[in-house]
């Protein structure tokens, strides 16, 4: 492979910057520009000379001998002062030499084609890599940490297993072989099919908290929702005024709610109207109430907003400022019940997020279901007798092709693309 180098860390004046070098020659064109490279698995202070043997700048330098690097090859670290113009000065530098600029994820890339990590790994740490709240690196955390890949491991032994006690049946069916290998082979594949539904259950869930939750607040026209969004944003993010039908369309603002990643959306005022602009912006309130994963109810009525609430939905009567006729109450403007919403809407996702699987993504979950699907249709051929085995034992083995699939040790080709789009040139 070429030798490699990339900008490690983020563009902009900083007080270090990290100049990753990795291929075959890394040793090799870090010395054109320091004297003495650092043994391997060693680090030291150098000076890195330009072409004419004028100083850039005096670094920190690492250095790792393949495969015991991030990408499996030789690799040296370049830890600079992050001054804008000496990591150009020294990315102009290494350009002139037997080196070429990296591709957005190909150090990450090459860690996965030399068996550094697997694709479940790779997705993770660029979810790591993303992470804006403390359950968002977690559960990274733990997918990069080789988690889920031990799990589908564990299924892939037990399915190599029952497909091996059919094939041996199959391969003495002319032989006395007294054995009868159905229930050891049932009981391995409703073990997977168990543990396979669980982490299906799980997804929604992870996804979740991959990508955040939506909480919607809803409500008829000048119920306080732009207020209420505004409170618990800490900022004025949706514009708020006495008339009605001032939201025409659904507002969406980030938050970090205990760790929890959430999109609270300020929608229109749910009314039958004819004005088309405002009937627009109600029936995408509509749609997104319908879709998020909790909605807050600004009403003491939310029947007659055209939207039902669900079991886990909360339900406050607004303006809680300006009535004493009501328990259940927030007001915006005045922080009344504010904290208690916050505390509730944490619990209610909380709970939901306790839930969550190790599959995080779209991919995941197709995987899991052909997967599971495959397990049914062994078992119900198993549960035939002998003269099915031949075609259970094809099933077991599309499974187990399945999960390799997920891993990312047969056909992923086409997916390296797509996953690698999103990473940095410096990963």
């Amino acid at each position: 492979m070429d030798t490699i180098f990339a900008l490690a860390t983020a563009q902009g004046r900083a007080g270090v910057a990290v100049i990753r070098i990795s291929g075959p020659d890394a040793f090799k064109v870090a010395s054109a520009l320091i004297a003495d490279v650092p043994s391997p698995r060693e680090a030291g202070l150098r000076r890195v000379r330009d072409h004419d043997g004028s100083i850039i700048d005096e670094a920190l330098v690492l250095s790792f001998a393949g495969p015991a690097s991030f990408t499996g090859e030789d690799v040296v670290e370049l830890h600079l002062h992050g001054s804008p113009a000496i990591v150009s000065a020294v990315l102009t530098r290494l350009s002139d030499l037997d080196a070429r600029l990296a591709e957005p994820g190909e150090f990450t890339r090459r860690a996965l084609e030399n068996d550094k990590m697997d694709l479940l790994q790779v997705e993770a740490l660029g979810d790591l890599i993303s992470a804006e709240t403390e359950a968002q690196r977690k559960q990274a955390m733990r997918g990069y940490d080789g988690a889920f890949t031990s799990r589908i491991e564990t299924w892939r032994s037990d399915l190599i297993r029952a497909a091996a006690l059919i094939e041996a049946t199959i391969d003495f069916a002319d032989e006395d072989v007294p054995v009868d290998v159905s229930p050891e082979v049932m009981d391995l594949l409703k073990g997977v099919q168990q543990e396979l539904t669980a982490e299906l259950h799980g997804f929604r869930a992870a996804e979740r908290v991959r990508s955040g939750f939506e909480v919607a607040i809803v409500g008829p026209p000048n119920a306080g929702k732009s207020t209420l969004l505004n409170a618990l944003a800490r900022r004025d993010a949706a514009i708020t005024s006495h008339h009605a039908g001032t939201t025409r369309d659904v507002i969406e603002v980030r938050m970090d709610l205990n760790g929890l990643p959430v999109t609270l959306l300020d929608t229109a005022g749910l009314r039958e109207t004819e004005d088309e602009v405002e009937a627009e912006g109600v029936a995408r309130a509509m749609a997104r109430a319908a879709t998020a994963d909790l909605r807050v109810f600004l009403t003491e009525e939310p029947d007659r907003i055209g939207l039902a609430p669900e079991p886990d939905d909360i339900i406050l009567a607004p303006k809680g400022d300006l009535r004493t006729d009501a328990a259940a109450t927030v007001s915006g403007k005045t922080g009344l019940g504010v904290d208690q919403l916050v505390e509730r809407l944490t619990a209610v996702l909380s709970s939901r997020a306790a839930d969550a699987g190790l599959a995080t993504q779209e991919r995941h979950r197709v995987a899991l279901a052909s997967a599971a699907q495959g397990i049914g249709a062994a078992l119900e051929k198993v549960s035939h007798g002998p003269d099915l085995y031949d075609i259970a034992a094809e099933d077991i083995r599309s499974t187990t092709r399945s999960l390799a699939v997920l891993i990312g040790r047969v056909d992923v080709e086409h997916l390296l693309d797509e996953v690698f789009s999103s990473f940095c040139l410096g990963k």
